[in-house]
Order: C-alpha cells, then sequence, then structure tokens
C-alpha cells in the first residue's frame, strides 16, 4: 500500500496507510439510540446519530484496504471495581454508573446498552477496547496493540468530540502518534463543543494533530489500497 497527501488542517499530512489504524469510539448504543442512557439524561442524540454514515463510510474503506480497525466501548466491570468513587457519585443519583438504565445497568460491561450500534458493528479480527475511561490508553492494552502492530497514524472518529475522542487525542499525541481526528465523523450533543474541540486540535500549527473530512480520506484509502 503506497502512501496519500491528505487534505487536512491546519496542513496536508503524508499518510502511510500500512502503518495506520482506524479508531472508532465508543459508538455504543447507551450513547446514540433513542432511548439510551443519552437520551435519558435530555440530549438529543439524532446530533450524535449524525457520525453514523460517515463512520460505516470510513470503516468500509478501511476494511476493503485491510486497514487496522480498532473499536472501543466505554463501560465497567459489574462490580464497579475499575470505577473510581469520584466518577460513580456525578449526576443525578437515578442515572449513575451502575444504576438501571433504560438499556440495562448505565455503562456496565455486557449490558444492552454498552454494545456497538448495529450499523457498525465489528466483525472478526477486528479489535474491540473496553475502557473504564473516557481515553483509550487508560488502563488498557491499545499501547501495546499499536506497537506489536508498528502502527504511527491514527484516523480517529467517534463520539463524543470533546470527551472521548479529544482525550483519546490527547493521550495519542503525548505518546508519539499522528492523529488525524474526522470532523464529520465525530459528534457532540452539544454542537458548540464540537466545533470548539475540532478547532483545538489543529490549532496552533496542530498541537495535537490535524483534523480531515470523510470524503477525502476515504478516496485516499482506495487510491493508496489500489495502487498497492
Amino acid at each position: 500500500m503506497t502512501t496519500y497527501l491528505l487534505p487536512a488542517e491546519p496542513a496536508p499530512l503524508v499518510l502511510e496507510f500500512a502503518k495506520t489504524a482506524l479508531v472508532i469510539i465508543d459508538m455504543q448504543r447507551d450513547f446514540l439510540e433513542p432511548g439510551g442512557f443519552g437520551a435519558s439524561l435530555g440530549n438529543d442524540v439524532s446530533l450524535l446519530r449524525s457520525a453514523i454514515a460517515p463512520c460505516q463510510q470510513l470503516l468500509a474503506a478501511a476494511r476493503a484496504a485491510k486497514l487496522l480497525v480498532i473499536h472501543t466501548r466505554e463501560g465497567h466491570l459489574p462490580d464497579l471495581s475499575d470505577a473510581p468513587p469520584a466518577k460513580i457519585e456525578r449526576g443525578t443519583p437515578a442515572l449513575r454508573i451502575g444504576s438501571p438504565g433504560p438499556m440495562g445497568r448505565i455503562l456496565i460491561r455486557g449490558e444492552p446498552g454498552h454494545s456497538i450500534i448495529p450499523e457498525l458493528t465489528p466483525i472478526e479480527g477486528e479489535i474491540v477496547i473496553d475502557k473504564p475511561g473516557k481515553g483509550a490508553f487508560y488502563h488498557t492494552d491499545l499501547g501495546e496493540l499499536l506497537k506489536e502492530r508498528k502502527i504511527e497514524n491514527l484516523l480517529v472518529c467517534g463520539v463524543t468530540t470533546e470527551v472521548c475522542v479529544h482525550t483519546t487525542v490527547r493521550e495519542a499525541n503525548d505518546r508519539g502518534y499522528r492523529c488525524v481526528v474526522v470532523s464529520d465523523a465525530c459528534a457532540s450533543y452539544f454542537p458548540e463543543f464540537h466545533r470548539v474541540a475540532v478547532s483545538m486540535i489543529a490549532a496552533q500549527g496542530g498541537i495535537f494533530g490535524w483534523v480531515a473530512t470523510t470524503a477525502p480520506l476515504v478516496n485516499g484509502i482506495h487510491r493508496a489500497h489500489h495502487a498497492a
């Protein structure tokens, strides 16, 4: 697979797709589906669902080109042993982590709401990282997996832009990865948060990474794959 000059902000970026992974952050039922945890908090989940089609396009292109695909899910062990009290105690008591929710216990691994939405269901061979925090590197083996596969570049999409996407990108940046945030494949319950979070990535010469959109990235993956 050859390289591709990706149109991006703050400047075009040369990507070697053999050293690139697609990371899809927390596209879980509890966050995106009507009747889920996100909706029960009063959020308009349709604002998150706008990221689904772009994520599907990226996923299809990555699969066709045999790029490394990584899905993440935020959630905790049933006994909450991996959930700090300061995290559990936040919010309305009836809607805290571990409490019964519309799709099972809130943010608990194995519950229906914890699963990835059907539109982006992982297939055999794709990595699923279960993370107890916002960032995908925190208390997971993601770092080791990326090193084993000699990955240098991360294409990051998912939800929410300002929380788990941003935290993961910041963690990755500190570990030396080139991060491309795919802006239209990310979303937030708060459009202004999304706008500012995306702007922060590419500010000051790319302080946390690069920002691109789905169409040129998918085109680049296809072109590089067919040229290989």
